[in-house]
């Protein structure tokens, strides 16, 4: 079993920058990713990037997230700038130890985001 810890998460005003990371305890060979869930709403696949570095992204954040991860180090990140109030909810990180695709076999326990308006 590999553990994956968020972190980075916190109370920031419209229009500013987080950085999300994700350090897993063992290599990940597969696909990582973000999901995000609000309160009443349903979760949301915000980014993924395989061990090759492709990269895809929810709409709603196209341009102002960016996914990337270090395999050195075990460890994914989610840049997030231009942050809006919608942006607000639960950021968990996921992943899939050996497949390139969804779905994602490993979770992690979130990290909250906030986006004052």
């Amino acid at each position: 079993q590999v553990q994956l810890v968020e972190s980075g998460g916190g109370l920031v005003q419209a229009g500013g920058s987080l950085r999300l990371s994700c350090v897993a305890s063992g290599r990940i060979f597969g696909i990582m990713g973000w999901y995000r869930q609000a309160p009443g709403k349903q979760r949301e696949l915000v980014a993924t990037i395989t061990n090759g570095g492709s990269t895809n992204y929810a709409d709603s954040v196209k341009g102002r997230f960016t996914i990337s991860r270090d395999n050195a180090k075990n460890t994914m990140y989610l840049q997030m700038n231009s942050l809006k109030p919608e942006d607000t909810a639960v950021y968990y990180c996921a992943a899939n130890l050996f497949s390139t695709s969804v779905p994602f076999n490993h979770w992690g326990q979130g990290t909250q985001v906030t986006v004052s308006s």
